[in-house]
């Protein structure tokens, strides 16, 4: 079985985050991809890591590539995630959206919290409720 790739994107408010979670994501065995920040820049602009990350998503036709995405609120961060085609970034809330992306806000979820439930959400799988799918056929339709 292939191992799934995991993108991971920060920036300066979800930083520490994301380098808190890269060893446990490669400890359960999967492939990590860390798109940036690479280092803690105040200030930084978090389109440019989100964007990087969602690319990844998008271009992966297989389905075998997801992320996590780290910002303040996490809100902006989906934000620019869903604007990639194929792309369904869920702010952390739990729930069942089928999302792609998982974006989590640092200044909200603690670290450890934050590896627990991308753990969770990585080995969930989808229910496939009619509901459910029937709606994102939806969102997918949307151009």
């Amino acid at each position: 079985m292939t191992k799934q790739t995991i993108v991971l994107a920060a920036d300066h408010a979800g930083f520490a985050h994301k380098e808190a979670i890269k060893p446990l994501l490669k400890e359960n065995g999967y492939e990590v991809v860390d798109v940036g920040a690479h280092e803690l820049k105040e200030g930084d602009d978090y389109p440019v890591y989100m964007s990087a990350a969602a690319i990844k998503v998008a271009e992966d036709l297989t389905g075998n590539t997801k992320a996590v995405i780290f910002g303040g609120s996490g809100q902006g961060e989906a934000m620019v995630a869903n604007r990639f085609p194929g792309v369904r970034a869920d702010v952390w809330y739990g729930g069942d959206h089928d999302a792609n992306v998982l974006s989590i806000g640092a200044r909200f979820i603690d670290a450890d919290v934050a590896g627990d439930g991308a753990l969770v959400w990585l080995k969930t799988e989808f229910s496939g409720d009619e509901r459910h799918k029937r709606r994102i056929e939806q969102i997918d339709a949307i151009e």
